[in-house]
């Protein structure tokens, strides 16, 4: 089959070049004699370039099948190797049977997926469907709790190491969104809503035997959290698509990627917008303010303690998560207490009677403990708030109480709108929503003059 396919191609492309040694001739007589072409000659013209047109179409399907076919005969070739490897003379050889193959799109692999997305769109390339089509069973088997919702039938869900890497790793700009309760977007809706006891049935003691006892009825309300949009598109050339000798889906799917997290992020932390209120703009939630004009660690501390012990009497239920700015936490680890010693130290050290301990040094992420609780850094937090434009805050909270819904990102191609130009709109968008209203009291933000840029 390869042989045969590679016989076409030969073919195919010197009938190409014949085809476009006739185009060229038939423009001859008129460039030779400084005039424009006759009726018969642009009609000649205008034939002989539909024919190379139509021509190279075939040579680029044939080039996709010769390609596939290639990867085929290599992994064929490599099992074969190691049976020959592995077998031995007289013994039984086992039958091999294929439990795992490749995924279709994954980083450093021979397709693209963004080439393969035009060509199904815009061609209607049965190959390129038909890799697409196996790419989303390939995610929707791996990722069960992911689902494609609010799709139109244009879209596709782009491949599972690009889904992995911004739903799963601790990428750039989603350190707040990381830590709340992850779930599915349902599909079909554009807002979602949750019931709430807003007031509880009551008990009392009764007051002699035989007499009536307590009698409150509860009453309920609900809470929404409406989807969003998050969405992103680049433009690139269609000679980029046809001709880049390496597979821009790396470079334009992780860009995008990690665009969208800290969009998501900031959409988590401060967006404030009713029914998808970020953390910091809950209303009713713990407010302590820290007002300061030389701010310490040491006066800092005691209203972490007030933050932790008002989702305690709040919520009756335990924090588990402080978030601050980089540069909060640097600050905190630059105090030093009457002997010049770190009030902060490393993990490592075996600590004794220290304000915090230290875990790994990065700019984001868990970078150790205070008060018990695991210390996240977020870039993302603000650092304009206040009079001064100036303050961060410090988030204490209880982030299991907190649902953030997202979607499978979405990808598509257009070539219409940039049809003039030879280029292409490659187009990356997702749905969530946020719950961050269910119990307010779950939430402690310390703010105020204290928190406005440390001094080292």
């Amino acid at each position: 089959m390869l042989a045969y396919l590679r016989k076409q191609m030969t073919a195919a492309l010197e009938a190409r070049a014949a085809l476009k040694t006739e185009m060229d001739s038939v423009l001859t007589a008129p460039k030779a004699e400084n005039r424009n072409p006759s009726d018969d000659e642009a009609v000649q013209f205008a034939e002989k370039r539909d024919a190379v047109k139509a021509k190279d179409v075939e040579i680029e399907e044939l080039s996709a099948k010769i390609k596939d076919l290639e990867e085929d005969e290599k992994r064929e070739q490599r099992a074969a190797q190691i049976l020959a490897e592995h077998g031995q003379a007289g013994e039984r050889r086992e039958r091999v049977q294929v439990t795992s193959e490749p995924e279709t799109y994954r980083k450093g692999g021979q397709t693209s997926y963004f080439r393969d997305l035009f060509r199904a769109q815009v061609n209607g390339n049965r190959e390129a469907v038909e890799r697409l089509s196996r790419n989303d069973r390939e995610v929707m088997e791996k990722r069960a709790g992911v689902t494609t919702v609010d799709g139109a039938g244009g879209e596709f869900v782009p491949p599972l190491w690009m889904v992995n890497d911004y739903m799963a790793l601790a990428r750039a700009g989603r350190v707040a969104a990381d830590r709340l309760r992850s779930m599915p977007l349902p599909s079909g809706t554009d807002s979602i809503n949750l019931p709430k006891v807003a007031t509880g049935t009551a008990t009392a003691q009764q007051t002699t035997q035989n007499t009536a006892v307590q009698n409150t009825d509860a009453t309920t309300s609900s809470v929404t959290a409406s989807v969003v949009t998050i969405a992103g598109q680049q433009v690139i050339s269609q000679q980029a698509l046809d001709q880049s000798p390496i597979n821009l889906d790396a470079i334009l799917l992780a860009d995008l990627a990690a665009d969208y997290a800290v969009k998501l992020d900031t959409f988590a932390l401060s967006n404030n917008a009713a029914n998808k209120r970020g953390l910091l703009a809950v209303p009713g939630l713990n407010a302590i303010t820290y007002t300061d004009a030389t701010p310490t660690v040491g006066e800092l501390y005691p209203k972490v303690a007030d933050g932790i012990q008002q989702v305690h009497t709040g919520r009756f239920m335990p924090a588990d998560t402080i978030l601050m700015h980089p540069r909060r936490w640097a600050w905190f680890t630059a105090q030093l207490d009457t002997a010049g010693r770190p009030l902060v130290v490393p993990v490592a050290n075996m600590p004794q009677n220290v304000l915090a301990a230290m875990g790994d040094v990065i700019s984001e992420g868990f970078v150790g403990t205070l008060q018990g609780l695991p210390v996240y850094v977020d870039p993302n937090i603000p650092t304009n708030n206040g009079a001064g434009t100036n303050e961060d805050q410090v988030l204490i909270l209880r982030a299991d109480d907190v649902l953030l819904f997202e979607g499978s990102p979405q990808a598509e191609a257009f070539r219409e709108t940039k049809a003039d130009q030879l280029s292409v709109l490659l187009r990356f968008y997702n749905y969530a929503a946020i719950h961050s209203e269910r119990y307010p009291k779950s939430i402690s933000v310390i703010s105020g003059t204290g928190l406005t840029p440390p001094a080292f």
